[in-house]
């Protein structure tokens, strides 16, 4: 029997509803990219809550939400060295309203060590947030007062001294990696969940070191006698731990891979309009003096650096971590 025409109207705009419900179920993907963004956007922290990577897009969620005029809901999603929030990132639509902060920790070494389902070219890199170098410290009162103290010891008990890295597939745990095969210099790295479990560890006397971000949070341990630095993860000495000699210098030259770049990426296949808003914004943000406050100075790159400059930090970490871990 035909539909009456009352029906038939009824049945298109049950249609209409049923086509528009779908769209918005589909996190925006539908969305025009020109028109980007008319959502809220999620951004994801590969780790807990309060440490230095959280802080860092905390800082720049807020920026990038007064510019683009829409709310920006930072979610921490700790796990599995990173890939939890990254396999999160990887399954996401292409369209810009799920974000994440990274690190070739997570995108690369990950990856390399574990079999997670994803590689650095399944996200879509777009700027660089900030960098914070590594230190490798003991607590006050250790026996050890100088890298040539720690380095010797090392080498004398062979596996004897622990050394406490955010995450066994982390930069930090590797580059230990590194000072075995490589130097033939054995401590035994022990991981941890950040920066916090780390802290708890050395000044408790669980670890011998840590070769830790030297963040804010560590920075305010050094400055109160807490931690004392041994060696730093640059090439070159940092203007604010100036007394502090690099792992160079200490005779490793080939070990300045263990500080952390962070940087924020969408999954592969996000639109070039997409990527142009979100890194111009992330460049508007990185000059935003709350920001640049709130991270910290000395994080922050005197020079702004895009989604090209974060794909070389990845490349260039893969091709000197692939022959070791692949």
């Amino acid at each position: 029997m035909p539909l009456t025409r009352p029906v038939r109207t009824l049945t298109a705009l049950t249609a209409l509803a049923l086509l528009a419900g779908c769209a918005e179920q589909g996190g925006g993907a539908t969305d025009d990219p020109a028109a980007y963004p008319s959502q809220e956007i999620r951004l994801l922290v590969p780790y807990a809550a309060g440490g230095p990577t959280d802080l860092t897009a905390r800082a720049y969620g807020t920026s990038l939400e007064e510019q683009l005029g829409q709310t920006v809901v930072v979610e921490n999603l700790p796990g599995g060295s990173g890939a939890l929030a990254t396999q999160q990132l990887i399954a996401a639509p292409p369209d810009g309203y799920t974000l994440s902060l990274v690190t070739a920790g997570t995108l690369v070494l990950t990856p390399l060590a574990n079999e997670v389902g994803y590689t650095k070219d399944d996200v879509t890199p777009i700027g660089v947030m900030s960098e914070v170098p590594s230190v490798l410290a003991v607590g006050n009162g250790s026996p050890y007062q100088s890298a040539e103290d720690f380095f010797t010891a090392a080498e004398q008990q062979p596996g004897v001294l622990t050394v406490g890295v955010p995450g066994a597939s982390t930069p930090q745990g590797i580059e230990l990696q590194r000072l075995r095969e490589e130097y033939g210099v054995e401590v035994t790295a022990v991981p941890f969940n950040g920066n916090a479990e780390m802290t708890t560890a050395l000044l408790g006397g669980n670890v011998d070191a840590v070769l830790i971000n030297a963040s804010s949070d560590v920075t305010a341990n050094i400055d109160g006698g807490q931690f004392q630095p041994l060696a730093v993860s640059s090439e070159e000495r940092l203007s604010w731990l100036p007394d502090t000699p690099t792992l160079v210098e200490s005779g490793f030259p080939e070990l300045t891979l263990s500080g952390s770049t962070f940087g924020l990426a969408g999954p592969a296949g996000l639109p070039d309009e997409v990527v142009t808003v979100l890194e111009d914004a992330l460049r508007t943000a990185h000059d935003d003096p709350a920001v640049v406050e709130q991270v910290g100075e000395e994080y922050i790159d005197e020079e702004f650096r895009g989604a090209d400059e974060l794909r070389q930090v990845l490349d260039r970490t893969q091709e000197v971590y692939e022959p070791l871990l692949g």
